[in-house]
């Protein structure tokens, strides 16, 4: 299959967090957790960690020896959190962590994993697109930042209410009842999102960090039929211009408005 990508680093005064590469058959998407405090319990950093778990992750894949995702997944983060476990606090919440997606074609279907708020969309030969998630990390953080609704922003208050959801919300990480993501602990590739898809049915499969995903959600530039038309005709660096464009003249404050990591990896014809 013929996969092209683009990524855009969300600020020029900081490393790009998102990790994207591709191996015959298969391909991986990683947006890193840019947690402050993350520098002082850990000296690499959460580029570092993403981009140290995606090469492993395509090393890993590159074998095609038939194991399923979550165990490639388990495997990949247990060496990362072995590589720095003796120098670093990777049990700390703040440690560096990573949403993950992979897709991979493998004996006649296309075979994906999702982990925390990355996006799959799967291109139909015929039909309707089924558009993946993990739904669980934004519900949790839909959960925890209820109080700070009716906070005026840019106020001390709206900063002391806003710490106390990150915590609450850092408590759910990783527990039953919250919501996954790849960090140090393996155990958390068995809680990915999981399926298969007849190769037979699909023509294209696309994946983007939740920056670039934002042109669907909260922007509304288009749908995801819509997004699936503009990469078949223009590529991933025109949805990130599109995103890009949509951020200049907002209100600067609000999560969804602050420039984020943007990746897109498109996949077509595939095998």
């Amino acid at each position: 299959m013929r996969v092209s990508m683009a990524t855009s680093a969300g600020r020029a005064n900081r490393p790009n967090e998102d990790f994207a590469g591709a191996v015959p058959g298969a391909a991986v998407l990683l947006d890193g957790a840019g947690i402050p405090g993350s520098e002082s319990v850990c000296s690499h950093g959460v580029a570092w960690y993403t981009h140290r778990l995606g090469g492993v992750l395509l090393g890993r894949l590159s074998r095609d020896d038939g194991r399923d995702l979550p165990a490639i997944l388990a495997d990949a983060i247990g060496e990362i959190a072995a590589d720095h476990r003796g120098t670093c606090d990777i049990t700390n919440p703040s440690s560096p962590q990573a949403t993950v997606a992979i897709v991979r074609a493998h004996r006649g279907r296309l075979d994906y994993l999702l982990l925390a708020d990355t996006v799959v969309v799967l291109g139909p030969a015929g039909g309707s697109l089924q558009v993946i998630t993990d739904e669980r990390e934004v519900t949790c953080r839909r959960v925890c930042s209820v109080p700070l609704d009716g906070v005026p922003t840019g106020t001390p208050e709206y900063a002391r209410v806003r710490e106390s959801c990150a915590e609450a919300l850092r408590a759910r990480r990783n527990q039953p009842g919250g919501y996954w993501i790849a960090k140090d602990d393996p155990r958390a590739a068995r809680e990915a999102v999981t399926g298969s898809r007849s190769l037979a049915d699909l023509d294209s499969v696309a994946l983007l960090s939740n920056g670039a995903s934002r042109i669907v959600s909260p922007y509304g530039l288009t749908g995801w039929p819509g997004v699936l038309e503009m990469l078949g005709s223009h590529g991933p660096a025109e949805v990130i211009g599109r995103v890009r464009q949509a951020e200049t003249g907002t209100v600067t404050g609000r999560d969804d408005r602050i420039p984020d990591d943007a990746t897109v990896v498109h996949c077509t014809p595939l095998p």
